[in-house]
């Protein structure tokens, strides 16, 4: 399976909190839901839509995962919905008991087995395994070299702060540009691939 990372992504580089202001405020963040004045159905939606549909499995760290499972069951009815409700999930949590996957077709992977776990996904026959927010996890598959594509939806805004999905390690891991699409709202819409060169 292709690993494929889909984000929202402000110009300085924060992908935390797009989606509504108590998303997440870890850090004091205070700019959450920063991503709706610059979304467009054609391009931002375009791009996010086209992702799922190549997807077999999502992947999420935990709490994008409880972000996503208290929205999408509620929202059935329409196309998308009801794809991010019906197709295989993937959780990495330590906390997360069985009892409380109550998103359906959600298996938990225990932290200390998930690069293990995500190896053997990879190396599996299939589509694509879709990962969206998830920056901890994201860092984590970018170190391992375990991302085959790389989706930023890089939004013109500075947020001057606040979580970052790219490792802080010293490693140079060079990327090729397969693809951009820009909006009317100044979204591109970026698609990168690990460059042969690396």
């Amino acid at each position: 399976m292709r690993i494929v990372i889909s984000e929202f992504i402000s110009l300085d580089g924060v992908v935390q909190a797009p989606g509504g202001p108590e998303e997440d405020t870890d850090g004091g963040f205070a700019h959450g839901g920063w991503s709706h004045p610059f979304f467009d159905p054609e391009v931002v939606g375009g791009a996010f839509a086209d992702a799922l549909t190549k997807a077999e499995a999502l992947l999420f760290g935990r709490r994008t995962w409880q972000t996503m499972a208290a929205a999408w069951p509620e929202r059935a009815g329409d196309p998308f919905a009801d794809r991010m409700n019906s197709i295989p999930k993937y959780v990495v949590s330590d906390t997360l008991s069985e009892d409380e996957l109550t998103w359906d077709h959600t298996t938990r992977i225990p932290g200390d087995e998930a690069v293990a776990r995500i190896r053997e996904l990879h190396g599996a026959e299939g589509g694509d395994l879709l990962v969206m927010g998830s920056p901890t996890l994201v860092r984590t598959l970018l170190r391992e070299g375990l991302v085959d594509e790389l989706r930023l939806v890089i939004m013109p805004v500075l947020l001057g702060g606040g979580k970052t999905i790219f490792p802080d390690d010293g490693v140079q891991r060079p990327l090729e540009l397969v693809s951009t699409v820009s909006s009317s709202t100044g979204v591109h819409v970026c698609t990168y691939r690990p460059s042969a060169k690396g």
